[in-house]
């Protein structure tokens, strides 16, 4: 999904009641449990991408619905995955401890079973061409999240400021390939150290993969192979504590990069 596709909600949006991305538990479970109402869908998106609004208990909030059954077949990903990818690519972010990916879920819906993640309206006085290329530290975790993923799909639209500093991503159904397919509009820092903060959070996903809830709930979520890839980019990560370079045989731009 492109920035143009969300950058203005279909009629309808519950913007008032919207609980905070930051607020994890309660967005969790609100997007587990609610019932959710089709407003619309999101037309330029590649998939079946619906705008939703999800309501338990009174509480209601804006979010995004991708039906597997809406997922076109790629040739470098297996059938019917990608909802199960983007809930992987959250789990991570939560383990990063960086809040990068909103609150994002797999569970049943009026078209089955898909991810539903909640929805972050980006700041529309924010210049995302610039906000890619700059030397800011949300978009630095970001570039480091995506080596963690291997994520082959990072463009400028994918990019969800909020206007409070804050950065989220979208869109990270190609993710967690076994082969080294990184391709982003982030490449400022590639071969430059990574800070203190991005060996903490890699130790702790290191951690994690090694034994625990993440390790387990990808091992839901993906394959073996691809769990094993993953905990080898972040060994790799914390050996030479450099950004990674952009491979010599894939493409390091996504195209087109908005």
């Amino acid at each position: 999904m492109t920035q143009s596709s969300r950058d203005r909600a279909p009629a309808g949006d519950p913007s008032g009641d919207r609980v905070s991305p930051r607020d994890v538990p309660a967005a969790e479970r609100l997007l587990l449990a609610g019932r959710l109402s089709i407003e619309g869908r999101l037309v330029q998106a590649s998939n079946a991408t619906l705008y939703c609004t999800v309501e338990h208990d009174g509480v209601s909030a804006a979010c995004v619905y991708k039906p597997v059954a809406g997922e076109r077949p790629l040739w470098d990903f297996p059938d019917g995955t990608l909802a199960e990818r983007e809930v992987a690519a959250y789990e991570v972010s939560k383990a990063m401890g960086w809040g990068t990916v909103p609150p994002t879920v797999h569970r049943d819906g009026p078209y089955g079973p898909g991810m539903v993640q909640l929805w972050v309206e980006p700041d529309p006085d924010v210049d995302l061409v610039a906000l890619s290329r700059a030397d800011d530290d949300a978009i630095r975790r970001m570039a480091v999240f995506d080596a963690v993923v291997n994520n082959a799909d990072r463009k400028i639209g994918h990019l969800l400021p909020p206007g409070d500093g804050h950065v989220y991503g979208c869109d990270h159904g190609v993710c967690f390939s076994v082969e080294y397919k990184l391709r982003t509009v982030l490449w400022q820092w590639r071969g430059k150290p990574l800070t203190s903060e991005a060996v903490e959070a890699l130790t702790r996903v290191d951690r994690a993969l090694r034994g625990g809830p993440l390790a387990d709930r990808l091992g839901e979520l993906l394959t073996a192979d691809e769990v094993d890839a993953t905990r080898r980019r972040v060994e790799l990560m914390l050996k030479h504590r450099i950004h990674p370079y952009p491979p010599e045989d894939w493409p390091a731009i996504p195209w087109p990069p908005l």
